[in-house]
């Protein structure tokens, strides 16, 4: 008689190899809660296999979709526990694309995941989301929350969004009527917003010593970790009002000014900046000094305190000036033949 082998053979479960599957489903019962403050009557349905959004009150919509993550920025905010802002990040970087077409958002979604569902890590984030997506007037119609041992690291995690938004198609703006004469007006940033984290880490030393997150920076009159965790900078309802005025709009982002502006751009046209015309902010003059960075890597990897840039006519410029105060004249279209067309003096 063959003697049973079963006895030796190790028993095998989902929550043994690291996914317990109770406990996420526990945590996204959770999650719902942070869902519903969000969300109206557009809504149809959310939390099945797929969400439901009713589209009304347009003629000729266009939809406009974003998807994007928050990048090394995580890694700050893993070590520090402040995971909370980087909600607002991936939900305004998101917004601040769309924007660039004039389009308005609706609704959004989101991808965490994780070595291990941290229950407390988990919720911060989403109430971070749905801070901003209820702050922005957007729905947080659902997402996914994965468990992955054995790929990410323990202890950290990565967070993607997607958006949608809509614009009327009579209201697109692609810069396709951009001209030479035309002005370039900025919009300040509330710091590094989502990109150039991989350098400022470098700069900073902070994957070899992560308690240089703790020092009192005097010249930034914060730690460093909140001066580098600051989140990012929606623009969407201050230009709302403005966006029939306006030609072309960039979101300075990853790539910095001459990754960004000649996407806006028409053939045989180029922008001249003036580096002069606004202030830099401390954190980006500290990150150049101390890290012994080029100029020109600075204006290709951060926003150098410009979040976004708004191009226009002589005329409307002047009144986009006027009617919104935060914004500064820092360049002119010009023509272009061969060259870079990003010209920074």
């Amino acid at each position: 008689m063959k003697a049973d082998s079963s006895k030796d053979k190790t028993a095998h479960s989902y929550a043994a190899s690291g996914v317990n599957i109770d406990n996420a489903d526990a945590m996204k019962a959770g999650i719902q809660q942070s869902l519903g403050a969000t969300l109206d009557e557009r809504t149809l349905g959310v939390g099945s296999f797929g969400s439901l959004f009713r589209l009304h009150g347009y003629e000729d919509p266009v939809l406009v979709s974003s998807c994007d993550g928050v990048g090394t920025k995580l890694k700050i905010a893993a070590l520090t526990g402040h995971n909370r802002g980087v909600g607002h990040d991936i939900v305004n970087h998101c917004i601040n694309d769309i924007l660039c077409s004039g389009a308005m958002p609706l609704f959004f979604l989101d991808y965490v995941a994780m070595h291990k569902l941290d229950s407390t890590q988990v919720a911060e984030i989403v109430a971070g989301l749905s801070d901003a997506c209820r702050e922005s007037g957007v729905a947080l119609i659902g997402g996914e929350t994965a468990e992955m041992p054995g790929f990410y690291t323990a202890g950290l995690y990565d967070l993607v969004g997607f958006l949608v938004g809509v614009v009327e198609r009579s209201n697109i703006i692609d810069g396709h009527s951009i001209a030479p004469g035309d002005k370039l007006l900025g919009l300040p940033s509330s710091g590094l917003h989502t990109n150039g984290y991989s350098l400022a880490r470098s700069v900073f030393n902070i994957d070899t010593d992560p308690s240089q997150l703790a020092r009192h920076i005097p010249e930034l009159g914060t730690t460093l970790a909140d001066a580098l965790l600051e989140p990012h900078r929606p623009y969407h309802m201050l230009l709302q009002p403005h966006l029939s005025s306006i030609k072309g709009i960039a979101h300075i982002t990853g790539g910095g000014f001459e990754g960004n502006i000649p996407r806006i751009l028409p053939q045989g046209v180029a922008v001249k900046i003036d580096k002069t015309s606004w202030q830099i902010p401390p954190l980006f003059q500290l990150i150049q000094s101390k890290g012994n960075v080029s100029a020109g890597e600075m204006y290709r990897v951060f926003n150098m305190g410009t979040g976004m840039i708004l191009i226009a006519s002589p005329e409307k410029a002047q009144q986009l000036a006027r009617d919104i105060p935060s914004a500064y004249t820092i360049g002119e279209v010009v023509p272009h033949k061969d060259g870079p067309r990003v010209i920074l003096n």
